[in-house]
């Protein structure tokens, strides 16, 4: 199983739109995809359709070793894709875990036990560095980062960036950053494309070639409990989507190792 953490320690960013949406179209080609919701806010959880009542078992259980993975998946309206989903609880795991000495290594393991159920795991970060992120990073085999095109974009990436690497020093020396994907694109603001220039310019072929726009569709998409490429495949955040995740596929493990 391919795991991916879809990681930003700023909010705002498009972390989970980019979660589900490329869960539902690495589904649309035939992988069974789970999705994990590490944020306590619940976003993935509301925007895959999966009401409160249907969250009996989540995360916050999965981490504290109340309920196994196989207990806390249900199903979403997306063939093929599973969700383990959050509640508010979770916002109490950090407090929880930070005596317990296997703390960054909760989800690693839980992941392991059902690792042939599944062909990608998409884990949905806070958006801070704290244990929850340490956590999905530890687990992960690549960090996705959504990154909004906009004025700050950079700010906060280099700290980004050095977590993942005291990531890899202390506890996943495998991590790998598969690609930095530019969201929030305004084709309209000059800024964003001088924004879109020195990103490209810093990061480079980190950088994917698909820029996610501003979308209506892409807002309204999670109040009906589906995502974008369901409830409008053919608005131009969905198009962006499956583009993103046409080039994230040629950027995945299996892909190379079939090369």
């Amino acid at each position: 199983m391919i795991r991916i953490a879809v990681a930003n320690q700023k909010g705002g960013v498009g972390k989970t739109t980019t979660a589900i949406n490329l869960g539902t179209a690495l589904a649309a080609t035939g992988d069974r995809v789970l999705i994990v919701d590490l944020d306590p806010q619940g976003n993935a959880s509301t925007g895959l359709g999966v009401t409160q009542s249907m969250r009996e078992t989540s995360s916050y259980d999965l981490l504290n070793g109340q309920a196994t993975l196989g207990q806390a998946v249900v199903s979403t309206r997306v063939p093929r894709l599973d969700l383990v989903p959050s509640t508010v609880d979770l916002s109490g795991a950090e407090i929880e875990l930070v005596d317990q000495e296997d703390r960054t290594h909760r989800l690693h393991r839980a992941l392991e036990s059902a690792e042939r159920n599944w062909d990608v795991c998409l884990i949905d970060c806070p958006p801070s560095l704290g244990l929850l992120t340490i956590n999905a990073l530890a687990a992960a085999d690549s960090i996705l980062v959504p990154l909004q095109a906009e004025f700050f974009a950079l700010e906060g990436l280099s700290q980004l960036l050095q977590t993942v690497e005291r990531v890899r020093a202390r506890f996943n020396p495998e991590l790998n950053i598969l690609g930095v994907a530019l969201t929030m694109y305004d084709r309209r603001n000059n800024l964003s494309a001088q924004v879109a220039e020195d990103v490209r310019a810093c990061l480079g072929k980190l950088v994917f070639d698909t820029m996610i726009p501003r979308n209506v569709r892409l807002s309204e998409a999670p109040s009906h409990g589906v995502p974008a490429l369901i409830y409008d495949q053919r608005c131009s955040g969905s198009e962006a989507y499956m583009d993103l995740a046409r080039e994230l596929i040629a950027r995945l493990p299996r892909q190379a190792e079939a090369a």
